[in-house]
């Protein structure tokens, strides 16, 4: 468990520049300008609330409040009266008035966590508010206030195989599904691991006063290669651990949590066309990041075209989609200008002759079709070309 002072420093931003992540602020900035209902599917530990909290601070509702709610950490019975407030006397307890949550996020949005965890009897009290707005207290003979809140919900569960199952109301999924967000798993955001171990390493180092710790390349790989079933919140707990001990040296693989290095040694790390991303990376002069590939004729062919100015979309693109292009080869399209660039992506459209605007259809593509390869190795391989270089000079 996180400590309260390192709980309480705990970013609402999110933290990252994978493909994936830019294309989600996209999606936040498009919801938040409306004052539509807003579901948000993803596993446990991504970042849910991080992203209800983004579409408030985005929208129009920004100076009123935002008011969360963890379904399954509220008792069945007390579910109700916490969101929308009881009577006096209505139960054994209720000495006096109580207003509800709802009542507090007037004006604001309010934000139900854990939805899939909500009984069908609540399920039910909920549609009739997002029906009619109206909040009725536990207790009482008729609606007393009409709220003017934002509904933002949240679950990592299926909840069409709920309704499926009869444990969710198909009614109030059709009502609560007004704009859909998904919030990727860590596993898919590439170097954002890196990025976001780093960010909560500081915040962990300033709450504990203690040195902010670095990872070693060795350590950063096996970081990179573990599947982070707990996503964020798993890595948040793993830099506070790491920080704790307030080393002087840069963090090796074998003070990593025994989890990571044994992931590390029963599965493989993340795959780029069958070969390991670190593994190219450990290769001091590799003549490219992905040397378990054949050479490939029409790789080499499309890549002459483009360096006599065709873009990708009519030469590497158009051959993919008429099937005259296989993925191994497509993946070696991309290392080699990524080894051109450095690692570079947004430079990558600039040696495949794109404008800046198409860089989202780009990486989409990419991503669908399992070519965004890794950029850890390339810019790694650039660091080290540039000591050597300064080293002779």
């Amino acid at each position: 468990m996180s400590s309260p002072a390192f709980a309480n420093r705990q970013t609402h931003e999110l933290i990252g520049d994978s493909p994936v992540v830019v294309a989600l602020r996209e999606e936040i900035a498009r919801a938040a300008r409306t004052s539509a209902k807003v579901l948000i599917l993803g596993e446990t530990g991504v970042g849910k609330e991080i992203a209800a909290r983004q579409l408030h601070v985005q929208s129009a509702r920004s100076e009123r409040p935002f008011v969360a709610v963890n379904c399954s950490g509220v008792p069945e019975t007390l579910l109700e009266s916490e969101l929308f407030g009881h009577a006096r006397g209505s139960f054994t307890g209720a000495y006096r008035d109580k207003a509800g949550l709802v009542r507090q996020a007037n004006g604001g949005t309010l934000f139900l966590d854990e939805l899939g965890e909500m009984s069908l009897r609540m399920q039910g009290v909920l549609l009739r508010f997002t029906e009619t707005g109206e909040v009725q207290p536990v207790g009482s003979d008729g609606p007393t206030f009409q709220a003017n809140v934002r509904l933002i919900t949240a679950t990592n569960r299926d909840l069409r195989q709920q309704i499926s199952a009869g444990a969710f109301r198909e009614d109030l999924f059709y009502r609560l599904n007004v704009i859909q967000i998904h919030i990727p798993p860590l596993r898919e955001r590439g170097d954002d691991i890196l990025l976001l171990m780093e960010h909560y390493l500081e915040r962990a180092a300033t709450a504990f006063g203690v040195r902010v710790p670095t990872l070693s390349y060795e350590a950063s790989q096996m970081l990179l290669a573990y599947a982070w079933p707990g996503n964020i919140r798993e890595l948040r707990n793993v830099a506070e651990r790491l920080a704790l001990h307030d080393r002087e040296h840069a963090i090796g693989c074998d003070e990593l949590p025994v989890e990571v290095r044994g992931s590390a040694l029963t599965t493989s790390p993340t795959q780029v066309m069958g070969t390991s991303v670190h593994q190219a990376a450990a290769s001091e002069a590799p003549t490219t990041m992905i040397p378990d590939l054949p050479p490939s004729v029409i790789a080499n062919e499309m890549w002459h075209r483009m360096m006599q100015g065709e873009d990708f979309w009519a030469v590497v693109h158009k051959a993919y989609k008429a099937r005259e292009l296989a993925r191994q080869d497509l993946a070696m399209i991309i290392d080699r200008g990524l080894q051109e660039t450095r690692g570079n992506y947004r430079a990558l459209l600039q040696v495949f002759h794109l404008p800046a605007t198409d860089y989202k259809r780009f990486h989409a593509f990419l991503y669908q079709q399992r070519c965004n390869l890794p950029v850890a190795a390339y810019r790694r391989r650039a660091r080290r070309a540039f000591g050597g270089a300064a080293a002779v000079a």
